[in-house]
């Protein structure tokens, strides 16, 4: 261990109050869903995603705009997309690319 490394590095890191925040945005009437979570895994992420699933009409399109986390991009993430009830839902990734700009993801 390093300076400045108190219990970061060793196998039983506890988060110690840390949490994960994921919230998608209406564009349309500036609603929000969120939903604060222990874990940064999976299994939330397409909790989250059944929710604005449940939450958002058939006819309204679903654009998500996510970091390059392989939470994100997991095999069931994948699955889960190519039997959703909305056709237009698409998941667009951040670039992570030394010097890119990363509001490129919004301007496009």
């Amino acid at each position: 261990m390093g300076l400045g490394y108190v219990e970061g590095v060793t196998h039983d890191y506890k988060r110690h109050g840390t949490t994960t925040l994921i919230a998608a945005l209406n564009v349309l009437n500036g609603a929000v869903l969120a939903a604060c979570k222990p874990c940064h895994r999976h299994q939330e992420f397409l909790a989250f995603l059944r929710k604005i699933d449940k939450a958002v009409p058939a006819d309204l399109d679903i654009h998500c705009i996510c970091d390059n986390y392989a939470t994100h991009s997991q095999p069931k993430i994948k699955a889960w997309l190519a039997t959703r009830s909305h056709v237009g839902t698409c998941i667009s990734f951040q670039p992570t690319a030394p010097g890119s700009i990363r509001s490129n993801a919004f301007s496009r």
